[in-house]
């Protein structure tokens, strides 16, 4: 497994060069691209001489662009009781997609969308479905699993739930993007990854606190990481474990250690 660092959570004054500059002096391994409007790594701007740069920018610190996040404002919806929108929100995941591909990185979180009052739990399943059968051929045909993150959005709120949800679609291109904090207020992360099983395609690091309702450095919070780690062995998983512990919570650095701590549990 791979020391991981996402650029959801890093500084955006900080650029593409200077973040992975400070991953690596950090001891990180892996980074996962994020497309965002406030920094050099806007979506709009990845032409393919950007994208070459940025890859080799990459390859020469020994980074591995491990995954992808991000897309054109505003954010794809694929749960929206409006088709317009969700044929729309289609269209623009093969966009980015595509892009992802050419930077060579194999995975691209999704946040599907929201249940609400406008769109039923009901149909925002089914939405949610048809539209990844859409894309699963796609993703297959380009090399990008399509990631889906439980991010305390109503929907899919149980592993049992969430693993009929991937059966459903019956593709190894289309998984879960696991990530320990978003489950533990509720639940248990290693259940996730024991139930899930190999549909686990990512794995973000975070902590959480139940009592007091806040985030939390790792190993300071409720997650049973030994656990997480036991169950991530025994599905084979051995990709990066991508920090998204924001340096206002800990510093960069001291987050690398403790999940190299977590890897040897």
């Amino acid at each position: 497994m791979k020391v991981g660092l996402s650029g959801i959570i890093t500084p955006s004054e900080w650029s593409y060069q200077e973040t992975l500059q400070k991953a690596k002096d950090a001891g990180y391994e892996a980074f996962e691209l994020t497309f965002r409007d406030d920094r050099d790594t806007s979506f709009a701007s990845m032409t393919d001489q950007k994208i070459a740069d940025m890859k080799k920018m990459a390859e020469d610190m020994e980074i591995d662009l491990c995954s992808a996040v991000g897309s054109p404002d505003p954010r794809p919806d694929i749960m929206t009781c409006d088709e317009g929108r969700r044929r729309q929100s289609v269209d623009e995941i093969k966009q980015v997609l595509e892009v992802v591909a050419k930077f060579d990185i194999d995975t691209w979180l999704l946040v599907p969308g929201r249940v609400g009052p406008e769109c039923h739990y009901d149909d925002a399943y089914y939405n949610a479905r048809e539209a990844l059968l859409d894309l699963a051929p796609f993703a297959e045909e380009i090399g990008v699993t399509i990631a889906v993150e439980y991010v305390w959005n109503h929907f899919l709120l149980s592993p049992m739930e969430f693993s009929r949800f991937l059966g459903e679609i019956g593709s190894s291109r289309v998984g879960l993007y696991f990530d320990t904090g978003n489950m533990v207020i509720q639940s248990y992360p290693d259940q996730w990854v024991k139930i899930v099983g190999t549909g686990v395609k990512k794995v973000h690091f975070k902590d959480f606190k139940r009592q007091g309702y806040e985030w939390k450095p790792l190993l300071e919070g409720d997650v049973d990481f030994p656990a997480v780690m036991r169950e991530l062995r025994n599905i084979g998983y051995d990709d990066a474990l991508i920090s998204e512990v924001s340096p206002k919570i800990e510093s960069i650095e001291g987050t690398a250690q403790k999940i190299r701590q977590i890897m040897a549990m």
